[in-house]
């Protein structure tokens, strides 16, 4: 016994030793960044990144499904087999009580939607984004989905993908332009192993997030996007998402027909925008979270009892529809109707069309945490396939798997002001580039009408109106990531409008190296300025100290400069006014002054900062 405990601690001992001498995981990170800057290139090293980004992104996306499918089989199951129908009800109601728990309880902090908040998080942020969010999604979403919540893991998968990227920019200490660039790597990555359209994904990442399509970002978002799809076909093999293959060929008779599905398409956009608009806003009049799960849960409990098709994600309707399949489509319908009947049939899949922005707008207005790229596909599809049998039966003779591809381009292009992503991903997830010139055409024209009605998309809208939305416009978007209060200056000394011109050369002018006197009320509100250069004239006449007030000598402001106030209209207002600083005013009260050679020098460095 004693041989054992001394044997036992001479290992310890042994152990311990050996452990001191190890490095810590600091000193070896540490030494892994020298390492790095003396033998690898930047560009070689972002290289590495994007290929790392794109794994992480691949694997954050896997993760994402089969958590969601592993909800839906368990819920799908032999146990709730017979009574399934009458569960459609409860279990949504269910997903979303726990969804709320987790936000609340674990998470404490609001998730919101992916792609707005990452597109935030560029414009705002600098692309730093926080670290919750990269399990946020991952531990609500699948739940979401899997327990019937009418969204799609898009959304989710950016968001996971996005703070990843951003997660291992900051662990690198990467530049800002550099972070921005490994979040489009992990968008188009997460984009790519969803659906395993790495062509398209790219220019997903491109058109969304409006990143600049050179040569030193294109590498990046190519190594990101074949990682992940790489990741994506090593855990699920050839297993597809949308398992089509185009079979008919485009003819040009039907032409005028998709200009019309072009102009529906577009419609229906407007629609799906308009009805998430309505359904957000009023949910956000309901103060308290709680009544808002309660009242929501109800609602789209409701709605999937009503119409099954609705549950979920919905590629079982899309995959069913491009097979030519309706009956399959709408087999969970429990209504004792003829869906040999094509009317029917069209019937329902118009009702579908409808239901379907109502009934994941609801989702998300309930707390649940979801994605609308789906959403858009499965609405396209049904509404693409009701104008083919529409067609077909008046006499036509048009292919409903075409029109139902196409419908779902239409959709995509107008929901999300994303064209050439719907058109790519459409293209090549089906392999249907025959169809280039229909798809082309009523991604166009869906996109025009929508654009026309709706300026943003519901990516965008919010964004848009705070005036924080990327484009591929440089200059706005480096006015856009400047913040305001880094350019406010506060070594201007105050004075008050009672004050003698006496008190204000004693406790102003000689305590000041500036020429620029702000005027303040007791409040502390803006009154005015008074200039050195204008009361010069008064320094040699001692006997105006006592009589002359600041209430006299101050004058008004050429422009005043709001704290809200965007980059782009403090620009404005210096080029309107002339002046050469203008004061900062938050709720009327004081702040400071933005000089125009400080905003200049700001905009130029965070312009190399961003582009070089």
């Amino acid at each position: 016994m004693n041989n054992i405990v001394a044997r036992n601690g001479a290992i310890v001992y042994f152990i311990r030793k050996v452990y001191r001498k190890m490095p810590n995981t600091k000193q070896l990170f540490k030494k892994l960044l020298i390492w790095r800057y003396k033998y690898i290139s930047e560009r070689q090293f972002v290289y590495v990144l994007s290929v790392l980004v794109g794994f992480l992104a691949g694997l954050g996306t896997l993760v994402l499904k089969n958590f969601t499918y592993f909800f839906q089989n368990i819920l799908e199951g032999k146990f709730v087999k017979d009574i399934h129908h009458l569960l459609y009800f409860i279990f949504p109601i269910i997903g979303l009580f726990i969804v709320f728990y987790i936000k609340n309880k674990f998470i404490k902090k609001e998730i919101g939607h992916g792609i707005s908040t990452t597109l935030h998080a560029i414009s705002k942020r600098s692309g730093i984004i926080e670290r919750y969010k990269m399990y946020a999604s991952l531990l609500t979403a699948p739940i979401t989905v899997g327990f019937g919540g009418s969204a799609g893991l898009q959304g989710p998968a950016v968001s996971t993908g996005a703070a990843l990227g951003s997660g291992v920019a900051q662990l690198f200490h990467m530049n800002t332009k550099t972070r921005m660039l490994l979040i489009g790597c992990a968008t188009a990555g997460a984009m790519s192993s969803m659906f395993k359209a790495p062509v398209a994904a790219i220019i997903f990442a491109v058109e969304i997030f409006s990143l600049d399509l050179a040569f030193a970002s294109l590498v990046p978002l190519l190594l990101a996007s074949v990682s992940a799809v790489i990741t994506s076909y090593f855990f699920l093999g050839k297993d597809v998402l949308l398992g089509f293959q185009l079979q008919d060929e485009f003819q040009i008779t039907d032409l005028l027909f998709y200009v019309l599905l072009g102009i529906g398409t577009g419609i229906a956009s407007v629609y799906f925008s308009k009805i998430y608009f309505a359904i957000t806003n009023f949910f956000k009049r309901i103060k308290k979270p709680k009544h808002r799960l309660i009242f929501g849960g109800i609602i789209i409990g409701l709605l999937l009892f009503l119409i099954p098709p609705l549950y979920g994600e919905g590629y079982h309707l899309i995959n069913s529809l491009l097979e030519g399949n309706a009956v399959e489509a709408l087999k969970d319908i429990p209504y004792s109707l003829n869906f040999e009947n094509t009317w029917t049939v069209i019937i329902f899949l118009l009702i579908i069309t409808l239901f379907k922005a109502i009934a994941m707008t609801t989702t998300f207005a309930a707390g649940g945490v979801g994605g609308i790229f789906i959403p858009t596909l499965v609405m396209g599809s049904a509404l693409g396939n009701v104008f083919a049998k529409v067609i077909n039966q008046f006499g036509g003779n048009v292919s409903e798997s075409n029109f139902t591809l196409i419908g779902m381009t239409g959709l995509m292009a107008g929901v999300l002001h994303a064209p050439l992503t719907a058109i790519f991903l459409i293209a090549e997830i089906t392999g249907g580039y025959e169809l280039f010139v229909p798809l082309m055409l009523v991604a166009a024209i869906s996109y025009a009408l929508t654009k026309y009605f709706v300026s943003n998309s519901i990516y965008t809208i919010e964004l848009a109106k705070r005036g924080e939305l990327i484009t591929h416009d440089k200059d706005k978007n480096v006015m856009m990531m400047m913040k305001i209060d880094k350019l406010i200056e506060k070594n201007f000394v105050a004075i008050h409008p009672d004050m003698t011109l006496g008190e204000m050369l004693r406790e102003g002018v000689a305590k000041s190296s500036r020429n620029l006197f702000p005027v303040l009320d007791d409040k502390q509100r803006f009154m005015g300025v008074v200039l050195l250069d204008d009361i010069r004239p008064l320094l040699f006449e001692q006997e105006m100290y006592d009589k002359l007030t600041i209430e006299v000598l101050m004058k008004s402001a050429p422009a005043v400069i709001f704290h809200n106030d965007t980059t782009e209209q403090v620009m404005q207002k210096f080029k309107e006014s002339g002046a050469w600083n203008l004061p900062v005013v938050k709720d009327n009260k004081y702040l400071g002054f933005i000089s125009k050679s400080k905003l200049l020098s700001v905009y130029r460095k965070k312009l190399i900062e961003v582009t070089v």
